[in-house]
């Protein structure tokens, strides 16, 4: 199964003459489909769950918002979504659009003509459609203990993250991480966005405390993730299980996205372990990881690219 773009453009799904799968233009697809709106056939539509290029079944369609310089996404949540569906070998095609679910969320997918949006209720969904159990072989305590630390990362590291990045904005820092901010757009959204973050931070509850006070929070999550870790092969043990794509997530983001920070800084320095595990994940579920980084020379666009459909 393969997808095919006609000079780039994208429109919908068909089958070629060798009956394999490709993609079709406005015209084709308007042609194939005439109950479709002129509309709907230039990628105008509503809703989620009104998508006009219905997926063949049993393709995820992944809504992310796109590469990252110098790690497949600038968000943690993207990557460990999509290396939940690499590790299980999920059929799926990304689409890179900044077209939100329902729920303003991102990143999320479509299945089978269903929308779920956020990336753990992503990965539950699947798990149940698929009768994937990435966790089978931990016992009740190591199941505790993992979701114990997925949440602490994703509802208390992420947010000391956010504020070391964005709260306090560096614009040399934050144009190394979005080369595609020049200028005055440069200055706009650093200016914009971190009167955005600074917001949810106060109401979130980590953004009331002192910028000293925030770090102290942050490094102490940052060397618990490193203490439990240890000399583990993965964060559980020797085998992978789901808090591996959660975790992996959040400190690819430190070690390749958070530039001079010094979340960077201390993990880089003080917790080599936290490198060698990033590195063990990126060999296993990221074989062409420089080919999706936006500032390697390999670099190649993969929207609407399909993953394992053979």
């Amino acid at each position: 199964m393969r997808v095919v773009t006609n000079d780039g453009t994208f429109c919908g799904y068909g089958k070629g003459e060798d009956g394999q799968l490709m993609a079709m233009t406005d015209e084709e697809y308007h042609s194939a489909c005439p109950g479709m709106t002129s509309a709907a056939t230039k990628g105008i539509w509503s809703s989620p769950k009104s998508s006009p290029y219905p997926a063949p079944k049993g393709l995820v369609v992944l809504y992310q918002i796109g590469r990252g310089p110098f790690c497949p996404s600038v968000s943690p949540f993207p990557l460990k979504l999509e290396t939940f569906l690499r590790f299980n070998k999920i059929p799926y095609m990304n689409i890179h659009s900044s077209r939100f679910s329902k729920k303003g969320k991102t990143p999320w997918i479509e299945y089978n003509g269903q929308a779920i949006a956020d990336s753990q209720f992503c990965i539950d969904f699947l798990s149940r459609e698929l009768g994937i159990d990435m966790n089978s072989h931990l016992t009740p305590v190591d199941k505790s203990i993992s979701r114990a630390f997925q949440k602490m990362s994703e509802e208390n590291t992420y947010w000391s993250m956010c504020y070391e990045m964005f709260a306090v904005p560096d614009k040399t820092r934050i144009a190394e991480v979005m080369p595609q901010y020049k200028g005055f757009k440069l200055w706009a959204f650093t200016t914009v966005f971190s009167r955005v973050i600074k917001k949810e931070l106060y109401y979130q509850g980590i953004g009331r405390h002192s910028d000293e006070e925030i770090w102290t929070i942050g490094r102490a999550d940052l060397q618990a993730i490193s203490t439990f870790l240890g000399d583990k092969k993965f964060f559980m043990g020797d085998r992978p299980s789901q808090i591996d794509c959660a975790m992996f997530g959040m400190l690819a983001q430190v070690l390749w996205h958070m530039p001079r920070t010094r979340h960077e800084k201390f993990t880089h320095d003080r917790l080599q372990n936290i490198d060698g595990y990033c590195e063990r994940m990126k060999e296993l579920c990221w074989p062409d990881w420089d080919k999706l980084c936006l500032k390697h020379p390999s670099y190649q666009d993969d929207n609407y690219k399909t993953y394992h459909t053979e």
